[in-house]
């Protein structure tokens, strides 16, 4: 048991690695590969979006074919997705490894973590999903410094190179997991998979390519027409399939939509700064990659060690700890939309400081109290559910910020302009994050939990 869940961690280790990882490896593939904006943020954007997209689509797959059978499949798409991508020479290629890359992280994570539901019960499979949660944690969170060191000592293949190879490890030691087959009878949301995944990729692309094309373009307007109807036919195949990607009837549950807006705007405000902060350090501070991943860890390390200590308040307080963890996070965007060209370490510990402490007293708690504000028979469809609530939330954003960023930059995310468009994204945060607060306050108030009422 305990070689299944070293398995399970040093593959899933690096997939949170690669999103946020890649993020100081951006500015250097843009010079190199000699890439406009737009194509450049497809490196990160084509990753996330297909994680997102097809995450619960390989959970269902996991049920037909077999939990190890999904996870070596993901393992091995991660690590041939990492090799192209140390090896491209076009961004155009580099953005589409990437993509398969998402799509071998959502096979992965589904495959892994079912295959340590299967195999530990009780206490041993909380601690199991404790050091899961720990390890992914630190992946996201320890992606630009590892990243920073990485683009400064080998360059910015190496982000991609290095991850490969611990993947590949990790794959050789696939036949020591045990073996599980899949349920016969099990059917796959054929439908409702190719209408969730369009729909995202089709906005993702709409927010990409907006700021160059001209968000009042008929391309973009189609776009974000289409993102629209697909949706809308997602949610009616849902409803009427015998075995859907996603129990859309579990949203009528206030206090689990109230813990799944938390974590969305969490993980909206965490995201793309952390994505885009690196670019910013390097092109307009004057910081070498290595130094911005550094000056980063303030911002990250409070989710890696603050989790214990959001749960202790938690136990006593849940919906009031999850609406101040938002409103922290939420003070600390507002507070960096002061930064400039001349920022130092110590006049961005504040702000870093406070949206990672909102950020690390959530991580794991919001998880646990979502999926338990609901039945236990519903716990797998709940957890499905969330995650993909707030791993697609986190793309939109990421996708969002993105566009933003070059729309007010005038495409360029650099000098003044990348200072002013920056300011104005943390303001649109901070705005996000109070929207949130108060919906998770209207939303959760009343509810009950085991059948007791929030206090």
């Amino acid at each position: 048991m305990r070689r299944t869940l070293v398995i399970i961690l040093l593959a899933l280790i690096t997939l949170p690695l690669s999103i946020t990882g890649a993020s100081v490896a951006l500015p250097g593939i843009r010079a190199d590969l000699d890439a406009g904006l737009a194509a450049t943020q497809w490196v990160v954007n084509s990753y996330n979006a297909c994680f997102a997209a097809f995450l619960v689509f390989a959970g269902s797959l996991t049920d037909v074919l077999g939990r190890r059978r999904v996870f070596a499949w993901g393992v091995a798409l991660f690590c041939a997705s990492g090799v192209a991508g140390a090896a491209a020479t076009d961004i155009l290629l580099l953005d589409l490894v990437r993509a398969v890359g998402g799509v071998g992280a959502a096979a992965a994570t589904t495959g892994g973590t079912s295959i340590l539901a299967a195999t530990f019960h009780g206490q041993a499979r909380a601690r199991a999903f404790g050091l899961l949660g720990a390890a992914l944690g630190a992946g996201l969170a320890l992606g630009p410094t590892a990243g920073g060191l990485l683009v400064e000592w080998l360059g910015w293949r190496a982000v991609f190179a290095v991850p490969a190879a611990i993947s590949a490890l990790a794959l050789a030691l696939v036949p020591a997991l045990p073996a599980m087959r899949g349920a016969r009878g099990r059917g796959v949301d054929r439908a409702g998979a190719a209408l969730f995944t369009s729909a995202l990729l089709v906005l993702i692309f709409a927010l990409d390519e907006g700021p160059a094309m001209g968000f009042g373009s008929p391309i973009i307007v189609g776009s974000f027409a289409a993102a629209l109807v697909l949706a809308a036919a997602f949610v009616v195949v849902e409803r009427r399939v015998a075995f859907p990607m996603i129990e859309t009837g579990l949203v009528a549950d206030r206090r689990f939509l109230a813990f799944s807006v938390a974590a969305g705007a969490l993980m909206g405000i965490l995201v793309p700064l952390v994505v885009y902060l690196p670019s910013y350090l390097i092109s307009v501070v004057g910081l070498q990659p290595a130094q911005a991943g550094l000056w980063l860890l303030m911002l990250t390390v409070p989710s890696v060690v603050l989790p214990p200590a959001g749960a202790a308040l938690a136990r006593r307080r849940p919906v009031a700890t999850v609406a101040g963890c938002v409103a922290v996070s939420g003070s600390g965007a507002l507070l960096l939309a002061t930064i400039g060209p001349d920022s130092t370490l110590m006049t961005l510990l504040a702000p870093f400081a406070l949206v990672g402490i909102g950020a690390g007293l959530s991580n794991g708690v919001l998880d646990g109290l979502a999926i338990a504000s609901l039945p236990p028979e519903r716990a797998g469809a709940a957890s499905g559910l969330f995650n993909t609530a707030r791993l697609t939330s986190e793309t939109v954003a990421l996708a969002a910020v993105g566009a933003m960023l070059a729309a007010l930059s005038g495409g360029s995310m650099e000098g003044v302009a990348f200072t002013s468009a920056l300011r104005a994204v943390c303001l649109a945060l901070a705005a996000l994050a109070a929207v949130a607060t108060v919906c998770v306050l209207v939303m959760a108030r009343g509810t009950h939990h085991h059948g007791y009422a929030e206090q």
